[in-house]
């Protein structure tokens, strides 16, 4: 994952957000925190407590909390070590080099380097994973709607910074998640991740507009 340099939260920034934008942010960073790692008891609890209404996003996050009551912590890191660690590699790879270029480490990674630069992100010292993971993705769009390392940045930036590094790749990622043989827990976390990522390109489509 990644890290701001400066840990200090604008409070002032932080309060002028729009609820609609703490709720995306909220989700962005929900969904990097279920993918960073196997969840622990108190994030499977806190998930087992989501409710969901009628809409494909709300069944979505429904199925997800049903899931999270009847999943113990040694299952669900039993899963992800299956789906994305592996015996050399898992059985899937959710890095955007890899879903873009077929390699890893190639020129998306380079371009969301310089990115990172241009918006004070740099990687936290104690993660080695490379920056363009799904994981850290998540977190870093989170992480500009509400302004954690300084101002909260533009519709604009926001645009920009998805259509470049996630836009392209996470809804195919999200898709090969739910279709994966091993997910479980993860299936409703790849359907809720592939609908949102729906959703915001769709959003930002139309703010382009």
């Amino acid at each position: 994952m990644t890290t701001d340099k400066d840990p200090m939260t604008n409070t002032a920034e932080t309060r002028q957000i729009a609820e609609e934008d703490r709720l995306r942010a909220d989700l962005y960073n929900f969904l990097g925190l279920l993918l960073a790692g196997p969840p622990n008891e108190m994030l499977l609890a806190q998930t087992a407590g989501l409710s969901g209404d009628a809409t494909e996003m709300g069944q979505a996050i429904g199925t997800l909390a049903k899931l999270a009551k009847v999943t113990k912590p040694k299952t669900a890191t039993s899963e992800y070590n299956k789906l994305f660690i592996g015996l050399g590699r898992g059985e899937l790879l959710p890095y955007a080099s890899y879903y873009l270029t077929g390699f890893l480490n190639e020129k998306p990674l380079a371009l969301l380097r310089q990115d990172m630069v241009r918006q004070g992100l740099e990687r936290a010292d104690n993660v080695f994973e490379p920056e363009d993971n799904i994981a850290s993705l998540m977190e870093m769009m989170g992480a500009m709607i509400v302004g954690r390392f300084g101002a909260p940045a533009s519709l604009d930036a926001q645009r920009q910074f998805f259509n470049k590094h996630i836009g392209p790749w996470a809804g195919h990622f999200y898709a090969d998640l739910e279709g994966a043989k091993n997910s479980v827990f993860y299936a409703p976390v790849a359907t809720v991740g592939r609908l949102f990522m729906e959703i915001e390109a769709e959003g930002f489509r139309m703010s382009g507009e």
